[in-house]
């Protein structure tokens, strides 16, 4: 990633400083999860079925494994599973898309 945090957590002198920093942050996690979804339309190539690219297995083992990723950085997991609940959803809709259309043309 690119950001350098410019002030900790404990040394922001005001909510300027919050803000800035949280800001940053959010910049770079938006920017990772397009990275991310470029990932999930490559793997449309090599995806078999409809049933291939829900994979509702993958699926439930990745939410349990980010719960725990979430227990250990003191967050809430219920929060962390809802939110990759639904970027999955919209992921796996836009990879359903690209794979009927890539699938269409072979």
């Amino acid at each position: 990633m690119k950001y350098q945090n410019k002030v900790a957590p404990d040394d922001c002198s005001g909510m300027e400083d919050i803000r800035y920093e949280i800001d940053a942050l959010d910049r770079d996690i938006i920017i990772l999860l397009g990275k991310r979804f470029k990932y999930v339309k490559s793997a449309a190539k090599f995806k078999t079925s409809e049933a291939t690219v829900r994979a509702p297995d993958r699926f439930e083992a990745m939410l349990a494994q980010r719960r725990g990723w979430a227990a250990a950085e003191g967050l809430s997991p219920d929060a962390i599973e809802k939110m990759y609940r639904d970027l999955v959803d919209y992921f796996v809709k836009e990879e359903m898309t690209r794979w009927q259309a890539e699938s269409t043309n072979k």
